[in-house]
Protein backbone atom coordinates (compact mmCIF):
# COMPACT_ATOMS: atom_id res chain seq x y z
CA UNK A 1 0.00 0.00 0.00
CA UNK A 2 1.62 3.38 -0.98
CA UNK A 3 2.16 5.64 1.97
CA UNK A 4 3.70 8.81 2.64
CA UNK A 5 4.21 11.08 5.97
CA UNK A 6 2.50 14.21 6.63
CA UNK A 7 4.05 16.89 8.48
CA UNK A 8 3.53 16.07 12.02
CA UNK A 9 5.39 12.23 10.98
CA UNK A 10 1.44 10.37 10.93
CA UNK A 11 2.24 7.82 7.81
CA UNK A 12 -0.83 8.53 5.40
CA UNK A 13 -2.04 5.87 3.01
CA UNK A 14 -3.48 6.05 -0.52
CA UNK A 15 -4.93 4.12 -3.74
CA UNK A 16 -4.14 4.39 -6.97
CA UNK A 17 -6.27 2.69 -9.77
CA UNK A 18 -6.76 2.94 -13.58
CA UNK A 19 -5.22 4.64 -16.09
CA UNK A 20 -4.79 8.43 -17.23
CA UNK A 21 -3.83 11.88 -15.51
CA UNK A 22 -4.40 11.64 -12.03
CA UNK A 23 -7.38 12.49 -9.73
CA UNK A 24 -6.71 12.84 -6.02
CA UNK A 25 -9.78 11.88 -4.23
CA UNK A 26 -11.23 12.81 -0.80
CA UNK A 27 -13.86 11.07 0.78
CA UNK A 28 -16.90 12.02 2.91
CA UNK A 29 -18.26 11.03 6.14
CA UNK A 30 -16.59 12.92 7.46
CA UNK A 31 -13.57 10.40 8.58
CA UNK A 32 -14.84 7.25 6.59
CA UNK A 33 -11.89 5.94 4.44
CA UNK A 34 -11.90 5.98 0.71
CA UNK A 35 -12.71 2.60 0.25
CA UNK A 36 -16.80 3.75 -0.36
CA UNK A 37 -15.78 5.63 -3.72
CA UNK A 38 -14.56 2.67 -5.01
CA UNK A 39 -13.42 3.41 -8.81
CA UNK A 40 -16.36 6.34 -9.11
CA UNK A 41 -18.72 4.15 -11.22
CA UNK A 42 -15.57 3.28 -13.88
CA UNK A 43 -14.03 6.49 -13.49
CA UNK A 44 -10.86 4.56 -13.11
CA UNK A 45 -11.10 3.78 -16.94
CA UNK A 46 -10.14 7.44 -18.25
CA UNK A 47 -7.98 8.59 -15.01
CA UNK A 48 -6.03 7.38 -12.41
CA UNK A 49 -7.60 7.49 -8.83
CA UNK A 50 -5.95 8.34 -5.56
CA UNK A 51 -8.26 7.60 -3.00
CA UNK A 52 -6.65 9.15 0.34
CA UNK A 53 -7.12 7.29 3.40
CA UNK A 54 -7.43 10.40 6.00
CA UNK A 55 -5.63 10.06 8.77
CA UNK A 56 -7.12 7.45 11.60
CA UNK A 57 -9.19 5.80 8.59
CA UNK A 58 -8.36 2.76 6.68
CA UNK A 59 -5.01 2.15 6.16
CA UNK A 60 -3.55 5.61 7.31
CA UNK A 61 -2.09 5.81 10.96
CA UNK A 62 -3.99 7.18 13.72
CA UNK A 63 -2.47 10.57 14.87
CA UNK A 64 -0.70 11.59 17.86
CA UNK A 65 -2.95 14.50 18.32
CA UNK A 66 -6.72 13.94 18.01
CA UNK A 67 -7.01 17.81 17.29
CA UNK A 68 -4.91 17.19 13.94
CA UNK A 69 -8.70 15.37 13.10
CA UNK A 70 -10.08 19.09 12.65
CA UNK A 71 -10.54 19.76 8.82
CA UNK A 72 -8.52 23.02 8.30
CA UNK A 73 -5.79 20.82 9.98
CA UNK A 74 -5.95 17.80 7.40
CA UNK A 75 -4.94 20.89 4.28
CA UNK A 76 -1.70 19.87 5.11
CA UNK A 77 -2.08 16.08 4.27
CA UNK A 78 -3.12 17.08 1.19
CA UNK A 79 -0.72 19.06 0.37
CA UNK A 80 2.02 16.55 1.45
CA UNK A 81 0.36 14.06 -0.84
CA UNK A 82 0.49 16.44 -3.96
CA UNK A 83 4.05 16.83 -2.88
CA UNK A 84 4.94 13.06 -2.60
CA UNK A 85 3.35 12.37 -5.89
CA UNK A 86 5.68 15.23 -7.45
CA UNK A 87 2.81 17.11 -8.77
CA UNK A 88 2.90 20.98 -9.68
CA UNK A 89 -1.21 21.05 -9.69
CA UNK A 90 -3.69 18.65 -9.28
CA UNK A 91 -6.79 17.52 -10.72
CA UNK A 92 -8.95 17.62 -6.47
CA UNK A 93 -12.26 15.72 -5.93
CA UNK A 94 -14.42 15.83 -2.64
CA UNK A 95 -17.59 13.97 -2.28
CA UNK A 96 -19.89 15.19 0.75
CA UNK A 97 -18.08 16.10 4.07
CA UNK A 98 -14.54 15.43 1.55
CA UNK A 99 -15.87 18.40 -0.72
CA UNK A 100 -15.23 20.84 3.33
CA UNK A 101 -11.51 19.70 2.62
CA UNK A 102 -10.86 20.04 -1.05
CA UNK A 103 -12.66 23.60 -0.41
CA UNK A 104 -10.13 24.62 2.37
CA UNK A 105 -7.14 23.55 0.13
CA UNK A 106 -8.15 24.75 -2.97
CA UNK A 107 -8.78 28.43 -0.95
CA UNK A 108 -5.29 27.85 0.77
CA UNK A 109 -3.25 26.46 -2.37
CA UNK A 110 -5.40 28.02 -5.33
CA UNK A 111 -2.15 28.05 -7.63
CA UNK A 112 -1.92 23.86 -6.74
CA UNK A 113 -5.65 23.62 -7.87
CA UNK A 114 -6.33 22.99 -12.02
CA UNK A 115 -9.96 21.70 -11.73
CA UNK A 116 -12.27 20.86 -8.69
CA UNK A 117 -15.13 18.65 -8.55
CA UNK A 118 -17.06 18.82 -6.02
CA UNK A 119 -19.14 15.54 -5.85
CA UNK A 120 -22.41 15.62 -3.57
CA UNK A 121 -20.64 18.30 -1.67
CA UNK A 122 -20.56 19.32 2.01
CA UNK A 123 -21.02 22.96 2.79
CA UNK A 124 -19.87 24.07 6.28
CA UNK A 125 -16.70 25.72 4.64
CA UNK A 126 -18.50 27.83 2.67
CA UNK A 127 -21.49 28.83 5.59
CA UNK A 128 -23.74 27.38 3.27
CA UNK A 129 -27.00 26.95 5.18
CA UNK A 130 -29.97 24.54 3.81
CA UNK A 131 -33.48 24.83 4.50
CA UNK A 132 -35.15 22.16 6.42
CA UNK A 133 -38.32 22.92 3.61
CA UNK A 134 -35.45 22.59 0.80
CA UNK A 135 -34.42 18.71 2.09
CA UNK A 136 -38.01 18.02 2.30
CA UNK A 137 -38.59 18.64 -1.35
CA UNK A 138 -35.34 17.04 -2.05
CA UNK A 139 -36.91 13.89 -0.43
CA UNK A 140 -40.35 14.16 -2.12
CA UNK A 141 -39.24 12.67 -5.11
CA UNK A 142 -42.11 10.48 -7.38
CA UNK A 143 -40.00 7.29 -7.71
CA UNK A 144 -40.34 7.26 -3.72
CA UNK A 145 -43.33 7.96 -2.27
CA UNK A 146 -44.82 4.97 -3.34
CA UNK A 147 -42.02 2.89 -0.85
CA UNK A 148 -43.16 1.19 2.09
CA UNK A 149 -40.59 2.96 3.90
CA UNK A 150 -41.25 6.39 2.65
CA UNK A 151 -43.34 7.34 5.24
CA UNK A 152 -41.85 7.16 8.52
CA UNK A 153 -38.59 8.20 6.50
CA UNK A 154 -40.21 11.43 5.93
CA UNK A 155 -41.46 11.92 9.01
CA UNK A 156 -38.18 11.57 10.82
CA UNK A 157 -36.77 13.79 8.37
CA UNK A 158 -39.73 16.35 8.78
CA UNK A 159 -38.30 16.03 12.65
CA UNK A 160 -34.93 16.96 11.63
CA UNK A 161 -36.28 19.63 9.60
CA UNK A 162 -37.73 21.24 12.54
CA UNK A 163 -34.84 21.24 14.87
CA UNK A 164 -36.11 18.02 16.52
CA UNK A 165 -35.24 14.06 16.85
CA UNK A 166 -32.36 12.02 17.82
CA UNK A 167 -29.85 9.21 17.18
CA UNK A 168 -32.33 7.11 15.40
CA UNK A 169 -34.16 9.64 13.94
CA UNK A 170 -31.23 10.80 11.59
CA UNK A 171 -30.98 6.94 11.15
CA UNK A 172 -34.46 6.91 9.87
CA UNK A 173 -33.50 9.07 7.02
CA UNK A 174 -31.02 6.99 5.35
CA UNK A 175 -33.44 5.72 2.30
CA UNK A 176 -32.80 9.85 1.28
CA UNK A 177 -29.51 9.61 0.77
CA UNK A 178 -29.65 7.26 -1.90
CA UNK A 179 -31.52 7.23 -5.08
CA UNK A 180 -32.48 3.87 -4.99
CA UNK A 181 -33.21 2.19 -0.99
CA UNK A 182 -32.76 -1.51 -2.20
CA UNK A 183 -30.96 -3.70 -0.44
CA UNK A 184 -27.19 -3.27 -2.23
CA UNK A 185 -28.05 0.58 -0.74
CA UNK A 186 -28.95 -0.73 2.61
CA UNK A 187 -25.42 -2.60 2.67
CA UNK A 188 -23.35 0.18 1.60
CA UNK A 189 -24.83 2.24 4.39
CA UNK A 190 -24.49 -0.04 7.05
CA UNK A 191 -20.59 -0.75 5.70
CA UNK A 192 -20.04 3.38 5.40
CA UNK A 193 -21.02 3.16 9.53
CA UNK A 194 -18.36 0.45 9.84
CA UNK A 195 -15.54 2.32 7.84
CA UNK A 196 -16.06 5.53 9.80
CA UNK A 197 -14.14 6.92 12.51
CA UNK A 198 -16.46 8.24 14.43
CA UNK A 199 -14.23 10.09 17.60
CA UNK A 200 -12.26 11.52 14.43
CA UNK A 201 -15.86 12.86 12.80
CA UNK A 202 -16.53 14.62 16.02
CA UNK A 203 -13.20 16.95 15.59
CA UNK A 204 -13.85 17.63 11.92
CA UNK A 205 -16.02 20.07 11.93
CA UNK A 206 -15.23 21.74 15.49
CA UNK A 207 -15.24 25.21 16.43
CA UNK A 208 -12.44 26.84 14.55
CA UNK A 209 -12.58 24.34 11.45
CA UNK A 210 -13.89 27.01 9.42
CA UNK A 211 -13.76 30.66 7.70
CA UNK A 212 -16.74 30.69 5.44
CA UNK A 213 -15.80 34.42 4.49
CA UNK A 214 -12.31 34.28 3.91
CA UNK A 215 -12.81 30.97 1.88
CA UNK A 216 -15.65 32.27 -0.44
CA UNK A 217 -13.68 35.42 -0.99
CA UNK A 218 -11.23 33.45 -2.44
CA UNK A 219 -13.29 31.61 -4.22
CA UNK A 220 -14.62 34.49 -6.30
CA UNK A 221 -11.17 35.10 -8.17
CA UNK A 222 -10.78 31.52 -8.56
CA UNK A 223 -10.54 31.37 -12.14
CA UNK A 224 -9.47 27.92 -12.56
CA UNK A 225 -12.65 25.69 -14.08
CA UNK A 226 -14.75 24.08 -11.32
CA UNK A 227 -17.38 21.30 -11.56
CA UNK A 228 -20.21 20.89 -8.86
CA UNK A 229 -22.54 17.77 -9.41
CA UNK A 230 -26.25 16.98 -7.35
CA UNK A 231 -28.48 14.08 -7.27
CA UNK A 232 -31.90 15.31 -7.87
CA UNK A 233 -33.19 13.89 -4.86
CA UNK A 234 -30.26 14.13 -2.44
CA UNK A 235 -31.74 15.68 0.71
CA UNK A 236 -28.25 16.07 2.04
CA UNK A 237 -27.57 18.18 -0.77
CA UNK A 238 -30.40 19.34 -2.32
CA UNK A 239 -30.04 21.43 -6.14
CA UNK A 240 -30.56 24.73 -4.43
CA UNK A 241 -27.47 24.38 -2.39
CA UNK A 242 -25.59 23.12 -4.85
CA UNK A 243 -26.79 26.13 -7.54
CA UNK A 244 -25.89 28.64 -4.51
CA UNK A 245 -22.38 26.45 -3.73
CA UNK A 246 -21.64 26.92 -7.95
CA UNK A 247 -22.64 30.35 -7.55
CA UNK A 248 -19.63 31.22 -5.93
CA UNK A 249 -17.13 30.42 -8.22
CA UNK A 250 -16.57 32.57 -11.34
CA UNK A 251 -16.18 29.59 -13.56
CA UNK A 252 -18.37 26.52 -11.74
CA UNK A 253 -20.93 24.49 -13.89
CA UNK A 254 -23.51 22.52 -12.43
CA UNK A 255 -24.92 19.31 -13.39
CA UNK A 256 -27.29 17.26 -11.82
CA UNK A 257 -28.52 13.77 -12.17
CA UNK A 258 -32.32 12.95 -12.04
CA UNK A 259 -33.38 10.07 -10.16
CA UNK A 260 -29.96 10.21 -7.96
CA UNK A 261 -29.01 10.49 -4.23
CA UNK A 262 -25.87 11.50 -2.02
CA UNK A 263 -24.07 8.48 -4.39
CA UNK A 264 -24.54 9.30 -7.85
CA UNK A 265 -22.52 6.90 -9.41
CA UNK A 266 -24.23 4.19 -7.95
CA UNK A 267 -27.15 5.34 -9.35
CA UNK A 268 -25.93 6.11 -13.23
CA UNK A 269 -22.29 5.15 -13.79
CA UNK A 270 -22.03 6.09 -17.34
CA UNK A 271 -23.48 9.56 -16.63
CA UNK A 272 -20.96 10.24 -13.61
CA UNK A 273 -18.23 9.34 -15.69
CA UNK A 274 -19.25 10.78 -18.29
CA UNK A 275 -19.80 13.78 -16.86
CA UNK A 276 -16.93 13.83 -14.61
CA UNK A 277 -14.47 12.86 -17.16
CA UNK A 278 -15.89 15.28 -19.98
CA UNK A 279 -14.99 18.15 -17.49
CA UNK A 280 -11.58 17.53 -16.49
CA UNK A 281 -10.87 17.25 -20.52
CA UNK A 282 -11.48 20.68 -21.23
Amino acid sequence: MPAFPASDGTLLAYHASGSGAPLICLPGGPMQDSAYLGDLGGLDARRTLIRLDPRGTGASAVPEDPASYRCDRQVGDVEALRAHLGLDAVDLLGHSAGANLAALYTARHPERVARLVLLAPGTAAVGLDTSGEERLAAARRPWREGEPWFAEAYAALGELAAGRGSAETFRAVAPFFHGTWDEAARERHAESDRRRNGEAAGIYTSEGAFEPEATRAVFAEFDRPVLVVAGEGDANTPVPTATAYAELFPKAELAVLAGAGHYPWHDDAEWVTATVDGFLKR
